[in-house]
């Protein structure tokens, strides 16, 4: 079964960015420190970073995260979702209008305009036919945005929390929550390294 994982990296007080955020500077300011843990070469960092992408089928982000990705300082074949790793997903975009051009135009790029249902269900599909294709169990990964993972966590959508808890306080910037609809999670797994600590609940429904 596919399940909705949302996958984010989060500082001790709560962010997953820091100050001023924008397209030119997408963690806004001392950001880059919660994915730290990303560009490491400690072992277990490299596991968790290696089995997130062997699941992913699909990657949900909202428009504000595509701006970054693919504008002029995003993304590119080193530090793109699956750069290194054994391929990258399709990727879906949350959005109320498709852009004008793509920069990344060699992914596989969708734009759902209809909401968070939607693009789920589409990037649902994406991961099964990936799932059929490879023989493999694979999974959707909202990766964010903030606002991304909270609209689908608020409606019911998520399956499992992945957070990688960054040994920073940034002191401001873009909360992962900001009230929302209580929900009941289960812890199960921990992983701690120097760089973070990787935390796992399944989301009771």
């Amino acid at each position: 079964m596919t399940r909705i994982i949302a996958d984010i990296s989060v500082s001790l007080d709560g962010f997953v960015t820091g100050p001023g955020p924008g397209p030119d500077n997408g963690l806004g300011t001392g950001g880059e420190a919660l994915h730290t843990w990303a560009f490491s070469e400690d072992p277990e960092d490299r596991r968790v970073l290696g089995e997130a992408t062997a699941r992913s089928g699909a990657v949900v982000l909202g428009r504000r995260l595509f701006d970054v990705v693919d504008g002029a300082r995003g993304w590119d074949e080193k530090t793109g979702y699956g750069a290194g790793e054994a391929g990258r997903p399709a990727f879906v975009v949350v959005t109320s209008e498709p852009p004008a051009a793509l920069r990344l135009t060699e992914l596989d790029w969708t734009f759902v305009t209809t909401g968070m249902d939607d693009a789920v269900d589409a990037a649902r599909e994406r991961a099964e036919a990936a799932s059929a294709r490879s023989g493999t169990g694979l999974d959707v990964v909202l990766m964010g945005g903030a606002a991304t993972v909270r609209s689908a966590f608020d409606a019911g959508l998520v399956d499992v929390l992945s957070l990688h808890l960054a040994p920073v306080v940034l002191g401001a910037g873009t909360p992962l929550f900001t009230g929302g609809t209580p929900r009941t999670l289960v812890q199960r797994n921990v992983t701690a390294t120097p760089n973070a600590t990787h935390l796992t609940y399944e989301v009771l429904r």
